[in-house]
Protein backbone atom coordinates (compact mmCIF):
# COMPACT_ATOMS: atom_id res chain seq x y z
CA UNK A 1 0.00 0.00 0.00
CA UNK A 2 1.41 3.39 -1.03
CA UNK A 3 2.33 5.69 1.85
CA UNK A 4 1.69 8.99 0.08
CA UNK A 5 2.46 11.12 3.11
CA UNK A 6 5.84 9.39 3.44
CA UNK A 7 6.50 10.20 -0.22
CA UNK A 8 5.61 13.82 0.43
CA UNK A 9 7.88 13.96 3.46
CA UNK A 10 10.72 12.41 1.44
CA UNK A 11 10.51 15.36 -0.95
CA UNK A 12 11.37 17.70 1.92
CA UNK A 13 7.82 18.80 2.80
CA UNK A 14 7.12 18.70 6.53
CA UNK A 15 3.52 17.58 7.17
CA UNK A 16 1.90 19.59 9.95
CA UNK A 17 -1.64 19.46 11.33
CA UNK A 18 -3.66 22.67 11.32
CA UNK A 19 -5.84 21.77 14.30
CA UNK A 20 -5.70 21.13 18.02
CA UNK A 21 -8.15 20.28 20.79
CA UNK A 22 -8.03 18.62 24.18
CA UNK A 23 -10.06 15.71 22.82
CA UNK A 24 -7.41 15.20 20.13
CA UNK A 25 -4.81 15.07 22.89
CA UNK A 26 -6.60 12.90 25.43
CA UNK A 27 -7.80 10.41 22.81
CA UNK A 28 -4.29 9.87 21.50
CA UNK A 29 -5.29 11.12 18.05
CA UNK A 30 -2.33 13.49 17.72
CA UNK A 31 0.14 10.82 18.84
CA UNK A 32 -1.33 8.44 16.28
CA UNK A 33 -0.97 11.02 13.52
CA UNK A 34 2.68 11.50 14.48
CA UNK A 35 3.31 7.75 14.47
CA UNK A 36 1.26 6.78 11.42
CA UNK A 37 0.77 9.84 9.22
CA UNK A 38 4.14 11.60 9.53
CA UNK A 39 2.59 14.65 11.21
CA UNK A 40 5.61 16.45 12.66
CA UNK A 41 4.10 19.75 13.78
CA UNK A 42 0.90 21.51 14.81
CA UNK A 43 -0.49 24.96 14.06
CA UNK A 44 -3.34 26.66 15.86
CA UNK A 45 -5.20 29.94 15.55
CA UNK A 46 -8.06 31.67 17.38
CA UNK A 47 -10.65 30.02 15.11
CA UNK A 48 -9.33 26.55 15.93
CA UNK A 49 -9.44 27.18 19.68
CA UNK A 50 -12.87 28.79 19.45
CA UNK A 51 -14.20 25.62 17.83
CA UNK A 52 -12.35 23.30 20.22
CA UNK A 53 -13.62 25.01 23.36
CA UNK A 54 -17.20 25.30 22.11
CA UNK A 55 -17.56 21.70 20.91
CA UNK A 56 -16.34 19.66 23.84
CA UNK A 57 -16.87 19.07 27.54
CA UNK A 58 -13.22 18.07 27.90
CA UNK A 59 -12.53 21.47 29.47
CA UNK A 60 -15.21 21.23 32.17
CA UNK A 61 -12.91 20.24 35.02
CA UNK A 62 -10.43 22.99 34.28
CA UNK A 63 -13.23 25.52 33.84
CA UNK A 64 -14.57 24.58 37.29
CA UNK A 65 -11.12 25.15 38.83
CA UNK A 66 -10.67 28.45 37.02
CA UNK A 67 -14.12 29.62 38.11
CA UNK A 68 -13.25 28.80 41.71
CA UNK A 69 -10.12 30.93 41.36
CA UNK A 70 -12.20 33.80 39.94
CA UNK A 71 -9.77 34.39 37.08
CA UNK A 72 -10.64 36.80 34.30
CA UNK A 73 -11.93 35.47 30.99
CA UNK A 74 -8.65 36.43 29.28
CA UNK A 75 -6.67 34.54 31.92
CA UNK A 76 -8.90 31.49 31.55
CA UNK A 77 -8.48 31.42 27.77
CA UNK A 78 -4.71 31.67 28.04
CA UNK A 79 -4.44 28.99 30.73
CA UNK A 80 -6.68 26.60 28.78
CA UNK A 81 -5.01 27.09 25.40
CA UNK A 82 -1.53 27.06 26.92
CA UNK A 83 -2.24 23.71 28.55
CA UNK A 84 -3.32 22.21 25.22
CA UNK A 85 -0.30 23.62 23.42
CA UNK A 86 2.08 22.44 26.16
CA UNK A 87 0.66 18.92 25.98
CA UNK A 88 0.90 18.98 22.18
CA UNK A 89 4.54 20.09 22.45
CA UNK A 90 5.19 17.02 24.61
CA UNK A 91 3.51 14.74 22.06
CA UNK A 92 5.57 16.25 19.24
CA UNK A 93 8.83 16.25 21.19
CA UNK A 94 10.16 13.07 19.49
CA UNK A 95 9.86 14.78 16.09
CA UNK A 96 11.64 17.82 17.52
CA UNK A 97 14.52 15.75 18.82
CA UNK A 98 14.77 13.61 15.67
CA UNK A 99 14.98 16.69 13.44
CA UNK A 100 17.47 18.59 15.60
CA UNK A 101 14.84 21.15 16.52
CA UNK A 102 13.52 21.83 13.02
CA UNK A 103 10.15 20.04 13.26
CA UNK A 104 8.07 18.92 16.21
CA UNK A 105 6.87 22.48 16.72
CA UNK A 106 3.50 23.63 18.05
CA UNK A 107 2.19 27.18 17.62
CA UNK A 108 0.20 29.49 19.86
CA UNK A 109 -0.94 32.90 18.68
CA UNK A 110 -0.71 36.28 20.33
CA UNK A 111 -4.04 38.03 20.92
CA UNK A 112 -5.12 39.10 17.40
CA UNK A 113 -6.50 42.33 18.83
CA UNK A 114 -2.85 43.40 19.24
CA UNK A 115 -2.01 42.87 15.57
CA UNK A 116 -1.25 46.58 15.14
CA UNK A 117 0.56 47.08 18.47
CA UNK A 118 4.28 46.25 18.40
CA UNK A 119 5.22 46.55 22.07
CA UNK A 120 2.12 44.75 23.34
CA UNK A 121 2.72 41.90 20.87
CA UNK A 122 6.31 41.42 22.06
CA UNK A 123 5.22 41.52 25.70
CA UNK A 124 2.58 38.86 25.12
CA UNK A 125 5.00 36.72 23.10
CA UNK A 126 7.39 36.70 26.07
CA UNK A 127 4.54 35.85 28.46
CA UNK A 128 3.30 32.97 26.31
CA UNK A 129 6.84 31.62 25.94
CA UNK A 130 7.16 31.58 29.73
CA UNK A 131 3.66 30.19 30.28
CA UNK A 132 3.90 27.22 27.91
CA UNK A 133 7.56 26.63 28.85
CA UNK A 134 8.51 24.25 26.02
CA UNK A 135 11.47 24.81 23.72
CA UNK A 136 9.58 23.34 20.74
CA UNK A 137 6.97 26.11 20.94
CA UNK A 138 6.32 28.69 18.22
CA UNK A 139 4.76 32.07 19.02
CA UNK A 140 2.56 33.17 16.13
CA UNK A 141 2.86 36.84 15.21
CA UNK A 142 0.93 38.35 12.28
CA UNK A 143 2.92 39.91 9.44
CA UNK A 144 1.27 43.32 9.80
CA UNK A 145 3.43 46.43 9.57
CA UNK A 146 3.42 46.61 13.37
CA UNK A 147 4.17 42.90 13.53
CA UNK A 148 7.45 43.16 11.61
CA UNK A 149 9.48 44.88 14.38
CA UNK A 150 7.74 42.61 16.89
CA UNK A 151 9.06 39.58 15.00
CA UNK A 152 12.61 40.91 15.18
CA UNK A 153 12.34 41.84 18.85
CA UNK A 154 10.83 38.48 19.82
CA UNK A 155 13.50 36.48 17.99
CA UNK A 156 16.16 38.69 19.59
CA UNK A 157 14.91 37.39 22.96
CA UNK A 158 15.68 33.83 21.84
CA UNK A 159 12.00 33.04 21.25
CA UNK A 160 10.94 30.98 18.22
CA UNK A 161 8.37 32.58 15.91
CA UNK A 162 5.76 31.48 13.38
CA UNK A 163 4.97 34.52 11.25
CA UNK A 164 1.36 34.31 10.10
CA UNK A 165 -1.00 36.01 7.64
CA UNK A 166 1.48 36.59 4.80
CA UNK A 167 -0.16 37.21 1.44
CA UNK A 168 2.20 39.34 -0.68
CA UNK A 169 5.75 38.86 -1.92
CA UNK A 170 6.66 42.35 -0.75
CA UNK A 171 5.55 41.62 2.79
CA UNK A 172 7.21 38.19 2.70
CA UNK A 173 10.55 39.81 1.86
CA UNK A 174 10.03 42.17 4.80
CA UNK A 175 9.32 39.15 7.02
CA UNK A 176 12.57 37.46 5.96
CA UNK A 177 14.44 40.70 6.69
CA UNK A 178 12.81 40.84 10.13
CA UNK A 179 13.90 37.24 10.71
CA UNK A 180 17.51 37.83 9.72
CA UNK A 181 17.73 40.94 11.89
CA UNK A 182 16.18 39.06 14.82
CA UNK A 183 18.62 36.16 14.58
CA UNK A 184 21.55 38.57 14.30
CA UNK A 185 20.37 40.36 17.43
CA UNK A 186 19.77 37.09 19.25
CA UNK A 187 23.34 36.06 18.46
CA UNK A 188 24.63 39.42 19.71
CA UNK A 189 22.54 38.96 22.87
CA UNK A 190 24.28 35.67 23.60
CA UNK A 191 21.45 33.28 22.73
CA UNK A 192 22.10 29.86 21.23
CA UNK A 193 20.70 30.56 17.77
CA UNK A 194 20.67 26.85 16.91
CA UNK A 195 17.71 26.57 19.31
CA UNK A 196 15.67 29.33 17.64
CA UNK A 197 13.22 28.24 14.95
CA UNK A 198 10.95 30.14 12.60
CA UNK A 199 8.51 29.59 9.76
CA UNK A 200 6.84 32.13 7.50
CA UNK A 201 3.19 31.18 6.97
CA UNK A 202 2.22 32.12 3.43
CA UNK A 203 -1.55 31.83 2.97
CA UNK A 204 -2.67 30.06 -0.19
CA UNK A 205 -6.33 29.22 -0.87
CA UNK A 206 -7.66 32.56 0.35
CA UNK A 207 -5.75 34.20 -2.52
CA UNK A 208 -7.68 32.17 -5.09
CA UNK A 209 -10.96 32.88 -3.32
CA UNK A 210 -10.49 36.65 -3.59
CA UNK A 211 -8.92 36.66 -7.06
CA UNK A 212 -11.50 34.24 -8.50
CA UNK A 213 -14.30 36.46 -7.17
CA UNK A 214 -12.82 39.39 -9.07
CA UNK A 215 -12.28 37.34 -12.21
CA UNK A 216 -15.91 36.22 -12.14
CA UNK A 217 -16.97 39.83 -11.85
CA UNK A 218 -14.85 40.77 -14.88
CA UNK A 219 -16.51 37.88 -16.68
CA UNK A 220 -14.43 37.66 -19.87
CA UNK A 221 -13.21 34.33 -21.22
CA UNK A 222 -9.64 35.46 -20.59
CA UNK A 223 -10.47 36.28 -17.00
CA UNK A 224 -12.27 32.99 -16.34
CA UNK A 225 -9.30 31.06 -17.78
CA UNK A 226 -7.13 32.51 -14.98
CA UNK A 227 -9.25 31.17 -12.13
CA UNK A 228 -7.44 28.92 -9.67
CA UNK A 229 -3.96 30.03 -10.77
CA UNK A 230 -3.06 33.02 -8.61
CA UNK A 231 -2.55 31.28 -5.26
CA UNK A 232 -0.10 28.66 -6.50
CA UNK A 233 1.79 31.17 -8.64
CA UNK A 234 2.06 33.52 -5.65
CA UNK A 235 3.45 30.76 -3.43
CA UNK A 236 5.88 29.61 -6.12
CA UNK A 237 7.32 33.11 -6.38
CA UNK A 238 7.55 33.22 -2.60
CA UNK A 239 9.75 30.14 -2.73
CA UNK A 240 11.93 31.83 -5.36
CA UNK A 241 12.38 34.75 -2.94
CA UNK A 242 13.20 32.29 -0.15
CA UNK A 243 15.91 30.65 -2.26
CA UNK A 244 17.36 34.05 -3.05
CA UNK A 245 17.47 35.37 0.51
CA UNK A 246 18.75 32.15 2.05
CA UNK A 247 21.49 31.94 -0.54
CA UNK A 248 23.10 35.23 0.50
CA UNK A 249 26.39 35.66 2.35
CA UNK A 250 24.47 37.32 5.16
CA UNK A 251 22.49 34.14 5.74
CA UNK A 252 25.48 31.87 5.27
CA UNK A 253 27.26 33.66 8.11
CA UNK A 254 24.33 32.95 10.42
CA UNK A 255 24.03 29.36 9.21
CA UNK A 256 27.70 28.77 9.97
CA UNK A 257 26.93 29.91 13.53
CA UNK A 258 24.20 27.25 13.81
CA UNK A 259 21.07 29.08 12.69
CA UNK A 260 18.22 27.24 10.98
CA UNK A 261 16.53 28.93 7.99
CA UNK A 262 13.06 30.36 8.29
CA UNK A 263 11.11 27.85 6.23
CA UNK A 264 8.16 28.82 4.04
CA UNK A 265 4.97 27.31 5.44
CA UNK A 266 1.97 26.87 3.16
CA UNK A 267 -1.14 27.69 5.20
CA UNK A 268 -4.82 27.79 4.25
CA UNK A 269 -4.33 24.73 2.06
CA UNK A 270 -7.86 23.34 2.07
CA UNK A 271 -9.66 24.12 -1.17
CA UNK A 272 -12.55 26.54 -0.86
CA UNK A 273 -13.84 25.91 -4.40
CA UNK A 274 -15.34 22.41 -4.82
CA UNK A 275 -14.38 22.52 -8.50
CA UNK A 276 -10.71 22.27 -7.52
CA UNK A 277 -9.02 19.04 -6.49
CA UNK A 278 -8.99 18.74 -2.71
CA UNK A 279 -5.20 18.19 -2.63
CA UNK A 280 -4.18 20.81 -5.21
CA UNK A 281 -2.52 23.13 -2.71
CA UNK A 282 -0.32 20.29 -1.54
CA UNK A 283 0.53 18.68 -4.87
CA UNK A 284 1.46 21.93 -6.59
CA UNK A 285 3.60 23.24 -3.72
CA UNK A 286 6.19 20.53 -3.22
CA UNK A 287 9.78 21.64 -2.70
CA UNK A 288 12.62 20.93 -0.24
CA UNK A 289 12.64 22.84 3.02
CA UNK A 290 8.93 23.69 3.12
CA UNK A 291 6.09 23.02 5.54
CA UNK A 292 2.48 22.32 4.57
CA UNK A 293 0.04 22.65 7.45
CA UNK A 294 -3.26 20.97 6.67
CA UNK A 295 -6.56 20.30 8.38
CA UNK A 296 -7.12 16.61 9.03
CA UNK A 297 -9.47 16.36 6.03
CA UNK A 298 -6.66 17.34 3.65
CA UNK A 299 -4.16 15.01 5.34
CA UNK A 300 -6.61 12.14 4.87
CA UNK A 301 -7.30 13.15 1.28
CA UNK A 302 -3.61 13.24 0.44
CA UNK A 303 -3.02 9.89 2.12
CA UNK A 304 -5.82 8.47 -0.03
CA UNK A 305 -5.19 9.97 -3.47
CA UNK A 306 -2.50 12.66 -3.33
CA UNK A 307 0.08 12.69 -6.13
CA UNK A 308 3.71 13.34 -5.27
CA UNK A 309 5.38 14.29 -8.54
CA UNK A 310 8.66 15.57 -7.20
CA UNK A 311 9.51 19.26 -6.94
CA UNK A 312 6.54 21.19 -8.37
CA UNK A 313 7.84 24.68 -7.52
CA UNK A 314 11.41 25.08 -8.77
CA UNK A 315 11.54 25.92 -12.46
CA UNK A 316 7.98 27.29 -12.48
CA UNK A 317 8.92 30.89 -11.78
CA UNK A 318 8.57 32.32 -15.30
CA UNK A 319 5.17 30.68 -15.70
CA UNK A 320 4.15 32.07 -12.30
CA UNK A 321 5.20 35.58 -13.29
CA UNK A 322 3.13 35.28 -16.48
CA UNK A 323 0.05 34.52 -14.35
CA UNK A 324 0.40 37.90 -12.69
CA UNK A 325 1.05 39.67 -15.97
CA UNK A 326 -2.15 38.10 -17.31
CA UNK A 327 -4.10 38.97 -14.15
CA UNK A 328 -3.06 42.61 -14.45
CA UNK A 329 -4.03 42.62 -18.13
CA UNK A 330 -7.43 41.19 -17.20
CA UNK A 331 -7.99 44.01 -14.72
CA UNK A 332 -7.13 42.42 -11.36
CA UNK A 333 -5.31 44.75 -8.96
CA UNK A 334 -3.30 42.22 -6.98
CA UNK A 335 -1.91 44.83 -4.58
CA UNK A 336 -5.49 45.54 -3.56
CA UNK A 337 -6.20 41.80 -3.30
CA UNK A 338 -3.47 41.26 -0.68
CA UNK A 339 -4.46 44.41 1.19
CA UNK A 340 -8.02 43.15 1.47
CA UNK A 341 -6.84 39.67 2.50
CA UNK A 342 -4.61 40.96 5.29
CA UNK A 343 -7.38 43.16 6.68
CA UNK A 344 -9.89 40.31 6.49
CA UNK A 345 -7.42 37.87 8.03
CA UNK A 346 -6.87 40.03 11.11
CA UNK A 347 -10.59 40.81 11.36
CA UNK A 348 -11.57 37.12 11.16
CA UNK A 349 -9.13 36.15 13.91
CA UNK A 350 -10.34 39.06 16.06
CA UNK A 351 -13.92 37.90 15.58
CA UNK A 352 -13.01 34.32 16.51
CA UNK A 353 -11.13 35.58 19.56
CA UNK A 354 -14.18 37.57 20.63
CA UNK A 355 -16.38 34.49 20.21
CA UNK A 356 -13.84 32.48 22.20
CA UNK A 357 -13.88 34.99 25.05
CA UNK A 358 -17.68 35.14 25.06
CA UNK A 359 -17.97 31.35 25.08
CA UNK A 360 -15.48 30.93 27.91
CA UNK A 361 -17.19 33.70 29.86
CA UNK A 362 -20.49 31.79 29.69
CA UNK A 363 -18.76 28.55 30.64
CA UNK A 364 -17.03 30.16 33.62
CA UNK A 365 -20.32 31.58 34.88
CA UNK A 366 -22.03 28.21 34.43
CA UNK A 367 -19.19 26.42 36.25
CA UNK A 368 -19.31 28.96 39.04
CA UNK A 369 -23.09 28.62 39.42
CA UNK A 370 -22.86 24.85 39.35
CA UNK A 371 -20.32 24.78 42.16
CA UNK A 372 -22.21 27.18 44.43
CA UNK A 373 -24.03 25.66 47.40
CA UNK A 374 -27.16 27.13 49.07
CA UNK A 375 -25.02 28.40 51.95
CA UNK A 376 -22.69 30.10 49.48
CA UNK A 377 -25.62 31.92 47.92
CA UNK A 378 -27.07 33.00 51.27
Amino acid sequence: MTDRLAELSAQGVAVWLDDLSRVRLTSGSLKKMLDEQHVVGVTTNPSIFQKALSDADAYDAQLKDLAAQRVTVEEAVRLMTARDVRDACDVERPAYDASNGVDGRVSIEVDPRKAHETESTVAEAKTLWWLVDRENLFIKIPATLAGLPAITATLAEGISVNVTLIFSLERYRAVMEAFLAGIEQAKANGHDISKIGSVASFFVSRVDTEVDKRLDKIGSDEAKALKGKAAIANAQLAYEAYEEVFGTDRWKALASAGAHPQRPLWASTSTKNPEYKDTIYVEELIAPGTVNTMPESVIKAYADHGETRGDTISGQYDAARKVFTDLAAAGVDFDDVVKVLETEGVDKFEASWKELLEGVDKSLKAASAGSSSPSDAA
